[in-house]
């Protein structure tokens, strides 16, 4: 009997001292080092659960880089590119953009299909042009829905109607820009080499303000505002427009490499998309965007006055007065047809253009999504 309960005494203190050694083991956690908080072992408890939660976090992805090929130099003609860079929305898309400037010896589409540059901005009979010449090129968003193009003259020339250009000396900067003006003079069937004088103009208007021009060509955005910022009222000249005339052709768009544009549509409806959005701004906001164009414009080249007017009238033609404004960047089959007529009657083009290989809306359809 006494026997047996020594074996019980001696069992109850085994048990006990197990016990302890347990606590003692648990208390320590196998170092010196104080328990976890809750919201630590509950972090630890979820990554027991869910290693993947545990796991160290990817890298963010290094951003596409894309580089847009300007038509000339910097200037509010291309305002909604800057804004758009400043205001962090091709960054917001996953883009490092780089606007290369344009120049007099710079051919966006030679830059774009030698790879040099991935998207362009230029007129389209340049990009009809190049096309023919079976460059892999596709125009991927029309940004100027109107031509900017007029003939402007001093009321005393007396040009009051294009029929009035009779035996008078019109001025164009020829090399591509001329095509409106003889669809012009075609309509009022006026012979360029005979009815009239027709002469290289200028890149500056002092031809015009010097005498030596009848009429002179100019963009409602630019040389048009040189005249009267050179102290000429606007009721004193007289003004021809291309659009009001139905001999407008389609002007600023975006093209792309073919080949590029095949293995990087998602990236093309990115910068379309971010790029609208510049230009959305721009138009509401004039002054922030000659902010972000007087950054890169070169020094003593323009005025703050002169590119706000040049953003005035540049909104006017990329949303003309009616025009709705969720269809920005569409490219218009007609307007791009009558383009493209123009081009083959007057030999910018030789043969007909494919009009349905020419330029597609997939890339603005999906950047509106």
């Amino acid at each position: 009997m006494m026997k047996g309960k020594q074996s019980k005494y001696r069992g109850g203190l085994w048990l006990a001292a197990a016990l302890m050694l347990i606590s003692l083991l648990a208390g320590c956690g196998g170092n010196n080092n104080a328990s976890p908080s809750g919201a630590e072992a509950t972090a630890g408890n979820a990554a027991a659960a869910s290693p993947e939660a545990a796991a160290t976090t990817e890298p963010a992805a290094e951003p596409v880089t894309v580089k847009l090929q300007l038509k000339w130099v910097p200037q509010a003609q291309f305002a909604g590119y800057f804004l758009a860079q400043d205001k962090g929305y091709y960054a917001a898309e996953g883009l490092k953009v780089e606007i290369l400037p344009g120049g007099p010896d710079i051919v966006p589409e030679q830059q774009v299909a030698g790879g040099s540059a991935d998207i362009g901005v230029d007129w389209v009979a340049s990009l009809l042009t190049s096309q023919e010449q079976e460059m892999p090129l596709v125009q991927i968003a029309q940004i100027f829905q109107k031509s900017g193009l007029v003939l402007v003259s001093k009321k005393e020339a007396g040009i009051t109607t294009p029929a009035d250009l009779k035996g008078k000396k019109v001025g164009n900067w020829m090399g591509g820009n001329e095509f409106e003006l003889l669809a012009l003079f075609d309509k009022y069937k006026l012979d360029s080499g005979k009815d009239l004088n027709f002469t290289k103009q200028g890149f500056t208007m002092d031809q015009f303000l010097g005498g030596e021009l009848d009429a002179a060509s100019a963009m409602t955005y630019n040389e048009y505002q040189v005249v009267l910022e050179s102290g000429i009222k606007a009721e004193d000249l007289s003004v021809i427009d291309m659009n009001d005339e139905g001999v407008a052709m389609l002007e600023d768009n975006l093209f792309a490499n073919k080949e590029w544009l095949e293995g990087n549509k998602e990236t093309a409806a990115k910068f379309v998309r971010a790029s609208l959005k510049g230009w959305a701004d721009a138009i509401a906001g004039p002054e922030a965007a000659v902010d972000s164009v007087m950054k890169l414009a070169e020094a003593g080249s323009t005025t703050r006055e002169h590119q706000l007017t040049m953003m005035t009238e540049v909104a006017k033609l990329i949303q003309p007065e009616g025009f709705d404004a969720s269809k920005l960047g569409y490219t218009d089959a007609a307007a791009f047809q009558q383009t493209a007529d123009i081009a083959l009657k007057f030999g910018v083009i030789k043969t007909a253009s494919k009009v349905e290989e020419a330029y597609t809306n997939e890339i603005v359809e999906m950047a509106a999504k």
